[in-house]
């Protein structure tokens, strides 16, 4: 790196520009992060592919891979407008690697014209949490992964009058990333570009069209559940659920729900997952739903000042 924001890595370890190429490296190493903090891997490969794939496309996008001297990866962390994400590997926690990655995204942001920055840490992770709170964070948005037990096929609702309920198909994705982007625009920091939207959900070899319910008014599009399948895991998961602002209030997230749920026991799995945040409001939802919390995080975010 040869601009403002590089920054200077603790003695044994080097950094370098992260690819699409590193997405295995850095999967082990997001991995080996969430199994010793949850017991468990949740963030798949695609994942990070889509986030490497977005810092080599996007004009205010940076990665940075961080390895040992014997060249093992330690760390890594990219920037996305006003977000970021960090992190290190357990084996190689306690050194400043946190610290100075902290630097890197606030350096990097500023460096590509950001005046905020923001990182979702999980509420386990006593030591990012004090790092952040110590380096002037305040707490943003809470954030929660939701998990719903499916022993036996829940029973669907009926469809409120007017609306029509299908599954997915081929030739619906603009309708679901003009909906699904519109309803997240009330919150989210930024729209997504299309390309960039569709790495997340559509375009996912995970990506799952019979538990992606889709509900009609009218033939317009007015309800979309995006569903990707995790076989390894044994459960579903819900990448995304939105409603018409004018539609809202009428069962249809609901029903989407159930039908998303049905959908996923009849193909063996026995779970469900999905993550909200405060700001959507929707948590009493899932929670009628029977949906509970299996883990949560916070958002910490600051204001960036030049220099």
């Amino acid at each position: 790196m040869s601009d403002p924001s590089a920054p200077r890595w603790p003695s044994g370890y080097h950094g370098r520009s992260a690819t699409a190429a590193d997405t295995a490296a850095v999967h082990r190493l997001v991995g080996a992060y969430e199994r010793a903090l949850h017991g468990r891997v949740t963030t798949g490969a695609e994942r990070v592919a889509a986030d490497l794939d977005l810092s080599g496309r996007e004009p205010s996008c940076d990665a940075v891979l961080v390895h040992d001297r014997a060249g093992n990866p330690a760390a890594w962390g990219w920037v996305r407008g006003r977000r970021a994400t960090v992190h290190v590997h357990p084996d190689h926690r306690g050194r400043g690697l946190g610290g100075c990655l902290l630097a890197w995204t606030e350096a990097r942001a500023r460096h590509l014209g950001g005046d905020r920055l923001a990182q979702t840490v999980s509420d386990e992770d006593a030591a990012a949490t004090a790092l952040l709170r110590s380096g002037g964070y305040a707490r943003l948005v809470t954030e929660w992964l939701l998990e719903i037990a499916l022993p036996a096929a829940p029973a669907v609702p009926e469809p409120p009058a007017g609306i029509t309920v299908r599954a997915f198909r081929p030739g619906d994705e603009e309708a679901a990333y003009r909906l699904t982007e519109d309803a997240f625009d009330e919150w989210q920091q930024r729209r997504k570009t299309y390309p960039e939207w569709a790495r997340h959900t559509v375009g996912r070899s995970t990506f799952t069209p019979a538990a992606s319910p889709l509900a009609f008014a009218d033939g317009e599009l007015v309800g979309a559940l995006l569903s990707l399948d995790a076989p390894d895991g044994g459960e579903g998961y819900v990448e995304r659920l939105a409603v018409h602002r004018d539609h809202r209030g009428r069962g249809i997230a609901r029903l989407l729900l159930h039908e998303a749920f049905r959908a996923f026991h009849h193909r063996g799995r026995r779970a469900c997952t999905l993550w909200t945040h405060s700001d959507t409001g929707a948590l009493p939802l899932y929670q009628h739903l029977g949906m509970t919390v299996r883990r949560s995080s916070t958002v910490y975010g600051r204001a960036l000042v030049a220099g």
